[in-house]
């Protein structure tokens, strides 16, 4: 009688860590189709990638075009440093 006391005991001691263990897992899952967060994510570090052009080819594109200004104006000897 005692073992079974004992081992129905430690069935339940067993049992009972695994349920706290999951309970306080956080990690994504799955219900009915949706995707939900973990319990902490309202802990977890806000990541900002700041707005900027996805294409950089129209920032080398006016770059290109004030040098071709630049060259421009050097070669008609004007000054350089008034061009806007």
């Amino acid at each position: 009688m005692t073992s079974t006391r004992s081992t129905c005991r430690a069935w339940l001691a067993l049992l009972a860590a695994a349920l706290t263990g999951v309970a306080a897992t956080g990690c994504q899952t799955t219900i009915g189709g949706q995707t939900l967060p973990s319990a902490y994510y309202l802990d977890d570090d806000v990541q900002y990638f700041p707005a900027g052009p996805e294409f950089l080819l129209p920032n080398l594109e006016q770059a290109l075009e004030e040098y071709r200004l630049e060259q421009e104006a050097i070669a008609e000897g004007l000054d350089v440093n008034a061009l806007p």
